[in-house]
């Protein structure tokens, strides 16, 4: 834990300011955290401006046929097909108990750290201290994330200087923000600790008591190709992120026809996608709609979903190979 004393606080670090002061004394009456622990903490903490920059930045919207290119590539479909291998008794584990299977835990796990080759290089406390604090726009969610990060490390026995995590705070192989830590986070090995940076098994379990939380369907499919035709289909292409609510058979009725079998009573949404030459087009289930709880997007959930089909092929069939023919262009 932190040692250094309370009364070598640099001019610089963040338990200097009166707004932190105001925190930890916050945390002590409603936590019951010692004070004196606390500021020794934040003395060897201090703003990061270059988190504000990121966080500022704005965001550049690729198109599909980019964006897939990013995520679904030789490289992530190889390292996912090793980490598979490498985990099989844990991934089968989480399938038995949360139903969810092993390819999505494993895209989850690519797409967010490349399974855990690059989990963030911020110390989580200044990422959090430095948004909660210096970041007006959002500092009451990341002034929550805080607090929910140092009840972790409590609980956790980790020493809150030591864990590093992306520039919003998110930690470990599947970059769970504090809030979702806490609970989600499983213990799946069962040595009394949630490990969710070193220890795959924790992280794997934990992702997929995420997924059974926000209600992933055991055995349903996530989404399937689709042909449009006639000139009612553009309304019907869903435009917020929200649980699918036409039937398949209401949208086969409108142009809209499944290139695999389903049954006529699912539940689906018409997802547009931007290919390189002509849009391309899905139908999103419930399962697809799950997905898109852990990262609010449709690029997202479809790259997760494209690049675990991809892995769990190559995972049947050729185990120690990807074949070229079969991938996007490499990173």
């Amino acid at each position: 834990m932190a040692t250094r004393p309370v009364g070598a606080i640099p001019a610089h670090s963040l338990a200097n300011r009166a707004d932190v002061q105001a925190f930890i004394q916050e945390m002590a009456n409603r936590h019951g955290f010692d004070v004196d622990y606390l500021l020794t903490v934040f003395s060897q903490a201090e703003v990061k401006p270059s988190i504000i920059s990121a966080m500022s930045r704005p965001g550049e919207a690729k198109p599909w046929y980019a964006y897939r290119d990013i995520f679904v590539n030789s490289n992530r479909i190889r390292g996912g097909v090793r980490f598979w291998r490498a985990n099989a008794a844990a991934l089968a584990q989480a399938e038995r108990v949360y139903g969810v299977p092993p390819e999505i835990v494993v895209a989850i796990i690519g797409v967010e750290t490349q399974y855990g080759g690059n989990m963030g290089s911020f110390r989580v406390l200044e990422a959090l201290s430095t948004l909660a604090f210096d970041y007006p726009r959002r500092a009451a969610y990341f002034r929550k994330e805080l607090e929910n990060y140092l009840l972790l490390t409590r609980r956790e026995g980790i020493d809150p200087l030591t864990p590093r995590g992306s520039y919003a705070g998110a930690m470990g192989l599947g970059q769970f923000m504090p809030s979702s830590f806490l609970s989600y986070a499983v213990d799946f090995d069962g040595d009394g600790h949630r490990d969710i940076w070193r220890n795959p098994r924790d992280a794997i379990g934990s992702v997929a008591h995420y997924f059974q939380r926000h209600g992933w369907r055991a055995g349903e499919p996530v989404a399937v190709p689709a042909r449009v035709s006639g000139t009612r289909y553009p309304a019907l292409i869903s435009q917020r992120l929200s649980p699918p609510r036409d039937s398949v058979a209401s949208l086969q009725a409108q142009g809209i026809t499944p290139e695999a079998p389903v049954s006529g009573a699912r539940a689906a949404m018409l997802l547009e996608y931007q290919g390189r030459d002509d849009p391309e087009y899905w139908l999103g289930f419930d399962n697809f709609y799950v997905i898109t709880r852990y990262n609010h997007s449709r690029l997202y959930a479809m790259a997760v979903y494209q690049l675990g089909q991809e892995i769990r092929e190559q995972h049947a069939f050729y185990p120690g190979t990807v074949r070229p023919e079969r991938v996007a262009r490499a990173d």
